[in-house]
């Protein structure tokens, strides 16, 4: 699922990217790392990278039952979903800096006017995924130097988004059980068989 919640954004940006800008903007958002594990960039010139660079669980909502249903007549539990929100950097590698700044700025501007993302009104996300919802993050310098060392990049023009709210669930029964097939109640002394 988090696979699928970052490549759904990211087309969803590209589509507005590309009504805005045309042939003229040559960029995409792409769901990418951005360096590899020795700190050269695999983001390639001249996009806009959707990193995953942290995720928590999103404890209101969490359930502690499992989730029952009824398939072929049995009792299915599966274990309860796990709710994560997802910590997104959206991050612009262009050779030219003010390009980079346009770009983002068309991916701010998108994700200000789009913050809720749902089944019901956009038709190319999963189903299976509720609803996500975007929120910008506002961090100081430190947060800024340390996300960056810790992905291991230099820095680029970037944003960091929160987006609540993915579901994971496991869809191998916990447990199977059979149908109630007959419910047999006796109260004693009211005569009740």
């Amino acid at each position: 699922m988090l696979d699928i919640a970052l490549k759904f954004l990211a087309d969803e940006l590209n589509g507005y990217l590309e009504r805005r800008l045309g042939a003229a903007g040559a960029g995409k958002a792409l769901p990418s790392a951005l360096v590899d594990d020795t700190g050269k960039w695999i983001l390639p010139e001249g996009n806009l990278g959707l990193t995953l660079v942290a995720l928590d669980e999103e404890r209101t909502l969490r359930e502690q039952l499992p989730v029952r249903s009824y398939v072929d007549g049995n009792q299915v539990d599966l274990p309860p979903p796990l709710r994560l929100n997802l910590v997104v950097l959206l991050a612009a590698r262009f050779n030219l800096y003010d390009q980079a700044l346009g770009f983002l700025s068309q991916a701010l501007t998108f994700f200000h006017a789009h913050p809720v993302f749902a089944p019901e009104t956009h038709a190319g996300l999963d189903p299976r995924v509720e609803k996500l919802t975007l929120e910008m993050l506002a961090y100081g310098p430190e947060t800024l130097n340390q996300t960056w060392a810790c992905l291991g990049a230099k820095y680029l023009p970037s944003a960091l988004y929160r987006v609540r709210m993915v579901s994971l669930q496991d869809r191998e029964p916990a447990s199977v059980g059979l149908p109630i097939g007959h419910i047999r109640s006796t109260i004693a002394g009211l005569g009740w068989p």
